[in-house]
C-alpha cells in the first residue's frame, strides 16, 4: 500500500518541453503553463537550432522561463535529458512543444505525489485521438498500451529518475519505452494512474511518432526488449505477430 501524507505539500514541479522549428504550436504550449492554476513550476525550453520564428515566441515569454537554450543536439531524446539535467524540481514532467497542459494539471500532479509518498512516477488521463487513461504494467513486455502519453501524461520524482538513468540516446524513437521498462521491470518501481476524469492536456497526433516509418518503430522496440532481458523467442514471436496484424503499415 502507498503511504499517504496528512498534509498537502507544494512541491516544485520541472516541465521539459523540447523544440525545434515550432513556431505553429509553442506559444499555446507556453501559454497553457503560464495559466496554470498551481504556481510552484519552472519552465525549461531546449531548442534544437530553429530557423523559424521559435526563438521570436520564446523571448517574447522569456521571463517566465526559467531556462532556455538552442543548439544542435542529437536528437529528442538528448534534448530532454538536457533539461533532466538543467532542472530543479522535485518534479519532472515533459510537456512537447505542439502539445498543451489544461489548467489543473500540475494542480492534480501535486496532489497524487503529495499524498502517496511511495510513489515514483504518475500517468495522467490525455486527450489523443481519443481519450487515453490508465496504467497497466503487465502489457509492457509487448505493448505500448499499458500507459496513457508519454509527453503531457507522464510524472516523475526527480530523485527516482536519477536512480533509473537519463533516455539512451542510442535509440531514436522509443527512448521512452526503455526508460519505463527500466522503471516498471527492471527497477520495480511504483507508479499509478489518476483518475480518469482528471485529465491533464492534448496530444496533437501528427508529431514526430506518426512520420516513423513502422518497421523501424518494430525494430527498434524489439531491440528494446532484448536489451532489457526478454527471451529472445517471446520477442521473436511478439515481432512477427505484430508485422502481421499491421502488415498494411510496413508498405506504407
Amino acid at each position: 500500500m502507498l503511504k499517504l501524507f496528512q498534509s498537502m505539500k507544494k512541491q516544485k514541479i520541472s516541465i521539459i518541453t523540447v523544440t525545434k522549428n515550432s513556431e505553429k504550436y509553442l506559444e499555446r504550449n507556453i501559454l497553457s503553463i503560464n495559466n496554470q492554476a498551481y504556481k510552484n513550476y519552472e519552465h525549461i525550453i531546449i531548442d534544437g537550432g530553429s530557423t523559424d520564428k521559435t526563438l521570436d515566441i520564446i523571448h517574447k515569454h522569456r521571463k517566465k522561463i526559467k531556462y532556455f537554450i538552442s543548439e544542435k543536439d542529437k536528437g529528442l531524446y538528448d534534448a530532454m535529458n538536457k533539461g533532466i539535467k538543467k532542472s530543479t524540481g522535485d518534479i519532472i514532467g515533459i510537456l512537447n512543444s505542439d502539445d498543451i497542459y489544461y489548467k489543473n494539471a500540475l494542480k492534480t500532479v501535486n496532489k497524487y505525489f503529495s499524498k502517496y509518498s511511495k510513489l515514483d512516477f504518475l500517468f495522467g488521463s490525455v486527450y489523443k485521438y481519443k481519450l487515453l487513461h490508465g496504467y497497466h504494467p503487465k502489457k509492457i513486455r509487448w505493448s505500448f498500451g499499458f500507459y496513457s502519453t508519454h509527453s503531457v501524461g507522464f510524472f516523475i520524482r526527480k530523485k527516482s529518475h536519477k536512480k533509473v538513468g537519463y533516455y539512451n540516446i542510442n535509440y531514436r524513437y522509443s527512448a521512452d519505452y526503455d526508460l519505463f521498462y527500466r522503471l516498471i521491470v527492471k527497477k520495480k518501481m511504483i507508479g499509478m494512474a489518476t483518475n480518469k476524469n482528471e485529465i491533464f492536456g492534448k496530444f496533437r497526433s501528427g508529431g514526430l511518432s506518426s512520420r516513423i516509418r513502422y518497421i523501424d518503430f518494430l525494430k527498434e522496440c524489439s531491440l528494446i526488449r532484448l536489451n532489457n532481458g526478454q527471451n529472445f523467442f517471446i520477442v521473436y514471436l511478439i515481432f512477427l505477430a505484430r508485422l502481421f496484424r499491421n502488415i498494411k503499415k510496413v508498405f506504407v
